[in-house]
């Protein structure tokens, strides 16, 4: 099992699997916890670490028990034609999300958020794609989010709104391949909701 939590372009792999050469490793005991405070040490010196050891969803949920929980939806849209739509926001591409109201369930959230964030209404859940977390530090404490993402699709949209409030510069429609190209840029957690639509 794996379970990846992602600290803007940094990754901390939890798994007790086989390691990738590239990640640095930390090995735990059966019972033995890590703390938030030496993984960011650990993430000063290496851009991904892996918490090897059994048990690791109980490992990520011990460790999670040092952020403040908030969950999220998003979508990835796609057209008639095949597109994909990308918002532009505080200089990445990236995808519309958004925290999940209170009595809201994930689906429509993300079909809110979406809405909101880029003037796309209407429209349906094709599918759930993927759940990625990540972890930031915002109004002095440290939060984790918890994204439901979902494929979504539309038959057209006359206008794209971006959210300026929210940081959007930029809504546009991209084939595929381009928004792969976009992709370079975007933080890992949304490269893996990209990903997902390939499978």
């Amino acid at each position: 099992m794996q379970l990846e939590l992602f600290f803007a372009d940094k990754t901390v792999l939890f798994t007790d699997e086989s390691v990738p050469e590239t990640f640095f490793r930390i090995d735990l005991a059966q019972g033995d916890e890590i703390s938030r405070t030496k993984v960011l040490n650990f993430l000063e010196t290496h851009k991904a670490i892996a918490i090897h050891g059994d048990r690791p969803d109980e490992i990520f949920h011990r460790f999670g028990r040092e952020f403040t929980p908030v969950e999220a939806a998003g979508g990835l849209v796609v057209d008639g034609e095949g597109r994909w739509l990308l918002i532009h926001r505080n200089g990445r591409w990236d995808l519309p999300k958004g925290h999940v109201e209170r009595g809201e369930d994930t689906e429509t959230a993300a079909l809110r958020e979406v809405a909101e964030e880029t003037g796309v209404a209407g429209a349906s859940v094709v599918r759930p794609l993927c759940r990625t977390y990540h972890a930031y530090y915002m109004h002095h404490r440290w939060e984790l989010k918890h994204t439901h993402w979902y494929e979504m699709r539309i038959d057209g949209c006359k206008r794209l709104v971006p959210q300026q409030e929210e940081g959007i510069e930029q809504v546009a429609w991209f084939a595929p391949d381009e928004a792969k190209v976009c992709a370079k840029e975007m933080f890992p957690s949304v490269r893996r909701v990209l990903e997902r639509m390939e499978r």
